[in-house]
């Protein structure tokens, strides 16, 4: 969700509009945008008749006989529900934001042009298939079509008629190929990596030890929590599922289980000693701390005037607007898993996914069904998933022969360069070189147009400059980003090639061509078939990990020129355990694959649970899809287990005893009716900010999730550890006990106040609620406004790091912050026996009824059948449209 977008002031002229609104004006000119769903419209450049059936849900099966014919209805109908959202995305991704918004909006705008995301899709463009430009040039036909008809702010949407009052010379362009295109770099930006950690960890270092700051960023637990991949190795360059890992040799000051295991594996230095900028500890598969750490602060720490460049960097990122994430980052994430036919009650697989975003209103998502009546060369689609308005295809969902689910593998691809800036030179390798420049002239309503200056060092734009100059003098003072999606790639064609495939090979050959964002794949077919492919541009770098800022003037950083060839990447058809289950989790464990993908995954609590979940229901019986919706609907507590007897053990006095009282016995379910999740979540709370918000800088503080489970699972052995104490208080060293018994005298306090004093009467779902915002006016900062178009609360169950993952802040309270943004279980025995949902619904009007019909039923965990052949799609439909050439 982007930034507060919070408007200048014009305060009574948008009282006056919202009086003519409220009075009645509303009612015709929401109505008035709404889509034609029945009748017959004509779209000029068809190639013949198409058919667009709606159930009540307002979701659009599209039937034609080409595929350029089905792309242009898509653009058509994407447009219809949601051309607002597409509008707003179009702006974002070129940064063009101000153009709408005013100068609210101006340090998004520079940050986006800084990176260049529209610049880097102007390249990416003309090297795609000759296929994929004639469908995108096809679906921009369908939404100027839609666009040429609807000339008024009234007829598009009520969104319109809103800017109309703060900006009221604004019209939309025509629709370009370029703008879908440019809607790839937004998606890879709300999946990259660690570059937020990389900077908390530098600006943690200004102030505390090293060995203190790695305790926050202790090592994937691979003897707890599997890996996706359990099986192969590199052998003969490529990798081998049936492989065994040879054996590593030691290295001096370095474990056995992070060495070298293939002598045919690219060169990676990522597990040499030497880390980054500071030399930090060996890392070992056990944690990152070792007997090479120093005491004290290092003395290789950037300087003051590194340290302030990467504090603009931190603001310049907090700037850009997150169109799938939240700024809380932490709770984005996702699952999917699938079963083999062995497992099933059918005899073929099944296939779960529900990717954790932000939540938006409308909703991230559009379902759609995309049908050739009859397949041929021309024609090859059949596909039935979840799409993006803006961007032609399906991007999860399934064909008549395959599916396929997402999640972020989340592999390191950007890293963070100190430089050495002076004038309009940078220091490379003893040398200074030119700094390559350019200038961005960007609108800004009402304002005129503003020029903002970018500079770039051979590693990427300098981002810290979005937010200030920097500091002159000969050590680090500059920040650059050295991004994969600033690349020109192939994502484009990699989603057509998907939508086409029809079996596990084709699938592998689509999925190469995934470049950016890296996802983790999980695929089935009617066959019988299931798999995973780890694909995606994943650098391989001569030094260093990628967990810190690293000097670019010395050389020793560089990225290799080509990444991790693609038949490297761990993949798996068939596994022997009959399942595979991503969930952000490590890919392979590096004791068995040695190229680095990243030292920064999530920590496995939700996988584990999920292969937890599997085994316990395979044991039982066979599964079916109501299994699968059931497991996707776990809400417990990864944490409760090691934390509940910790505070189980802790001396109390007081009323706070009553509330401890609801933990006895508790399971870690975190239902909405929950009093004990509701006690355990605020003593979680209380007991991250008692502990280290003394200790660290206030952007880096814990939000929560499952690295801080980590950290504190490991610092409960610790009782007199440093991070127990409270720096604030003076001749005072606190313990472990002391905070324990804080966080839950604290949390007694809160829900008293809150929920009452009747601690039994306590409900989770009464503090954990989900306002439906939208991704715009939603934020406005003006109430009627905002009331116009947000939804909600909602009281939502299960937590951050539970399988139904709803994410919250520590740091701001308990509303939900990412959600699981749909749902999909996938019966490839009977497709439309399958099931769906969104978190809101298909339409992006305000008060149509598909705005949120979908919203209460997402709550309550429920699917809708995803319905997909011919016959039992006409059988559901309320709505027909036929559009005419």
């Amino acid at each position: 969700m982007p930034s507060p977008l919070r408007w200048p002031a014009r305060v009574l002229t948008v009282i006056l509009a919202l009086a003519l609104v409220l009075g009645g004006v509303v009612v015709y000119t929401v109505r008035k945008s709404f889509p034609q769903v029945d009748g017959t419209i004509r779209l000029p450049g068809l190639a013949g008749n198409v058919e667009i059936y709606r159930d009540k849900s307002g979701i659009p099966h599209i039937y034609a006989d080409t595929a350029e014919d089905l792309f242009a209805a898509q653009g058509f109908v994407h447009a219809q529900d949601r051309f607002w959202e597409m509008d707003f995305r179009r702006h974002v991704t070129a940064g063009r934001l101000s153009e709408l918004f005013g100068k609210a909006t101006l340090d998004s705008d520079k940050a986006i042009r800084t990176m260049g995301w529209r610049r880097v899709a102007e390249q990416e463009l003309p090297e795609l298939a000759d296929r994929t430009r004639r469908y995108l040039d096809s679906y921009a036909k369908g939404v100027n079509a839609w666009l040429r008809a609807n000339p008024n702010a009234s007829d598009r949407s009520l969104e319109y008629s809103v800017l109309k009052v703060q900006n009221g010379g604004y019209t939309p362009e025509p629709w370009t190929a370029l703008d879908s295109v440019a809607w790839l770099k937004a998606m890879a930006w709300d999946l990259r990596s660690n570059v937020e950690d990389e900077i908390d960890r530098a600006l943690i270092a200004a102030t505390l030890p090293r060995e203190r700051v790695e305790q926050l960023y202790p090592a994937y637990p691979y003897d707890r929590h599997v890996s996706i991949v359990t099986q192969g190795a590199i052998a003969r360059d490529r990798f081998d599922q049936r492989a065994t890992p040879r054996q590593p040799e030691a290295r001096d000051g370095q474990d056995q289980s992070r060495g070298r295991l293939d002598a045919g594996s690219p060169r990676q230095g990522a597990r040499t000693s030497t880390r980054s900028i500071q030399d930090g500890p060996d890392t070992t598969a056990g944690g990152r701390t070792g007997d090479a750490v120093r005491a004290g602060r290092d003395d290789t720490a950037p300087g003051p005037a590194g340290t302030e460049a990467l504090a603009r960097a931190a603001r310049a990122l907090d700037a850009l607007p997150g169109t799938m994430s939240t700024a809380d980052r932490a709770g984005v994430g996702s699952n999917s898993w699938v079963v083999s036919g062995e497992h099933t009650k059918s005899g073929k697989p099944l296939l779960a996914n529900d990717p954790h975003l932000s939540a938006s209103m409308p909703a991230v998502w559009y379902q759609a069904g995309l049908h050739c009546r009859k397949l041929t060369e021309q024609c090859s689609y059949d596909v039935t998933g979840f799409t993006f308005s803006g961007v032609p295809g399906v991007v999860i969902g399934h064909t008549d022969k395959i599916a396929w689910g997402f999640t972020n593998l989340g592999p390191d691809v950007a890293d963070l360069f100190l430089e050495q800036v002076e004038g309009e030179t940078y220091l490379y390798k003893g040398e200074r070189l030119k700094l390559e420049t350019r200038e961005e002239k960007i609108k800004v309503a009402g304002g005129g147009t503003v020029t903002h200056k970018v500079r770039s060092t051979r590693h990427g734009p300098l981002i810290d400059e979005v937010m200030g100059d920097a500091r002159p003098g000969g050590d680090a003072n500059a920040v650059a980003l050295q991004w994969t999606a600033l690349m020109p790639g192939r994502t484009a064609d990699a989603i057509f090639a998907m939508n086409g495939a029809t079996d596990w090979h084709e699938f592998r050959a689509a999925a190469e061509l995934f470049e950016v964002p890296a996802q983790n794949l999980v695929y089935a077919d009617t066959e019988g078939n299931i798999g995973y492919q780890a694909p995606g541009r994943i650098p391989i770098r001569e030094k260093g990990d990628g967990t810190w800022p690293v000097p670019g003037w010395t050389g020793e950083y560089e990225w290799n020129t080509a990444p991790i060839p693609h038949d490297q990447l761990p993949t798996v058809t068939n596994p022997a355990d009959g399942f595979v289950v991503t969930a952000n989790n490590a890919v392979i464990d590096p004791r068995r694959y040695q190229p680095l993908l990243t030292e920064d995954w999530s920590y496995g609590y939700r996988s584990q649970r999920i292969v937890e979940r599997l085994r316990q229901e395979i044991d039982k019986d066979k599964v079916d899809a109501a299994v699968m919706g059931r497991i996707q609907q776990d809400t417990h507590n990864g944490l409760a287990t090691t934390l509940v007897p910790a505070l189980m053990k802790v001396t109390l006095a007081g009323p706070s005893m009553r509330a401890r009282d609801l933990l006895k016995g508790w399971d870690g379910s975190q239902d909405t009716g929950s009093a004990p999740a509701a006690y355990f979540n605020a003593v979680w709370r209380h007991l991250l900010r008692a502990a280290f918000d003394d200790d660290l800088p206030e952007g880096a503080r814990a939000t929560g999730g499952d690295r801080w489970y980590e950290v504190v699972r490991r610092l409960l052995d610790q009782p007199d550890d440093p991070f127990w104490d409270d720096t604030t208080t003076r001749n005072l060293k606190e313990t472990r006990d002391d905070i324990l018994r804080q966080a839950m005298a604290g949390a007694y306090q809160e829900l008293s106040e809150l929920l009452g004093d009747e601690v039994g009467a306590w409900r989770w779902g009464d503090l954990h609620r989900l306002t439906l915002t939208h991704a715009t006016l939603g934020t406005s900062g003006i109430a009627p406004i905002e009331a116009l178009f947000n939804r909600g609360p909602l009281s939502v169950p299960g937590g951050k790091d539970a399988v139904n993952a709803t994410g919250w802040n520590v740091q701001k309270g308990y509303e939900v912050t990412a959600v699981p943004s749909m749902r999909m279980v996938v019966d490839l025995g009977d497709l439309d026996k399958s099931g769906w949902i969104n978190l809101t619904g298909a339409s992006g009007h305000a008060f149509h009824a598909n705005y949120r019909d979908q919203a209460a039923l997402w709550a309550r965990g429920e699917l809708l059948p995803m319905l997909s052949t011919p016959e039992s799609v006409k059988a559901a439909a309320v709505h027909t449209l036929r559009l005419r050439p």
